[in-house]
């Protein structure tokens, strides 16, 4: 009787790991990241160039990134991964990600950021799609361009495997973020998708998305005008 319980228990816990509140939590911060992007690739002529944005194998967007310091400075914030598919280089369902990292000196403050990262080439998305991967520690990773286009720009920034940005108190500007670490987060996959999944597993096997996920699916893909026509 004894071991009946413990079982019904452990099978109850289990079903009820994931909580409505979990998945509603996950589902606002999916929809803050679609916002981010959207705003983000429409602000005139400050915008990612949109030919990185082509070009790109994976994108980063992590919302509301929270910077605070006083001798010692921390910063952790909650997002997303997306990778385009070799072969119709669609863009997958998100995968849950976390940026965590700190420094040294004397701080004093607190922000809030926006932070997009583009992964350049089939060697920074094979590293960022490990369980953990430290910026600038394991691969090259400078502060990207603003504006239209890089056509008639050749700095040798462009040769990095990822390209970050980030946006605070409305300016929005290129940013290297080395030394933060990005974790892949299994707890926010399995409030958004049911089960433990892995980055790897969401945006290589092409798992269906959720409703708030393909809204930011449908915000990488947007096209400008320009290229529209």
């Amino acid at each position: 009787m004894y071991k009946t319980i413990i079982g019904v228990l452990v099978f109850a816990s289990s079903v009820f790991a994931v909580s409505p509140k979990d998945r509603r939590e996950v589902d606002k911060r999916l929809n803050e990241a679609s916002v981010v992007f959207a705003e983000i690739m429409h602000a005139p002529d400050r915008g990612i160039p949109q030919d990185l944005l082509e070009k790109a194998h994976c994108a980063v967007i992590i919302p509301g990134v929270k910077k605070g310091a006083f001798i010692v400075g921390a910063q952790y914030g909650k997002g997303f991964i997306s990778c385009r598919g070799k072969s119709d280089r669609g863009w997958s369902a998100p995968a849950a990600i976390r940026i965590e990292g700190g420094s040294f000196g004397f701080q004093i403050g607190g922000s809030e950021t926006d932070v997009v990262m583009l992964v350049m080439n089939d060697r920074g998305a094979d590293r960022l799609l490990s369980s953990q991967f430290t910026l600038g520690g394991e691969g090259e990773v400078a502060a990207g361009p603003v504006g239209r286009s890089t056509t008639a720009q050749t700095d040798a920034k462009f040769t990095a495997e990822i390209l970050s940005w980030a946006r605070a108190r409305g300016v929005f500007a290129g940013i290297a973020l080395k030394g933060a670490t990005l974790r892949q987060d299994v707890d926010d996959n399995e409030a958004m998708y049911g089960k433990r999944l892995e980055t790897r597993d969401i945006v290589q096997t092409r798992i269906a998305p959720t409703a708030a996920g393909r809204k930011l699916m449908v915000a990488l893909d947007r096209r400008s005008p320009r290229e529209k026509s």
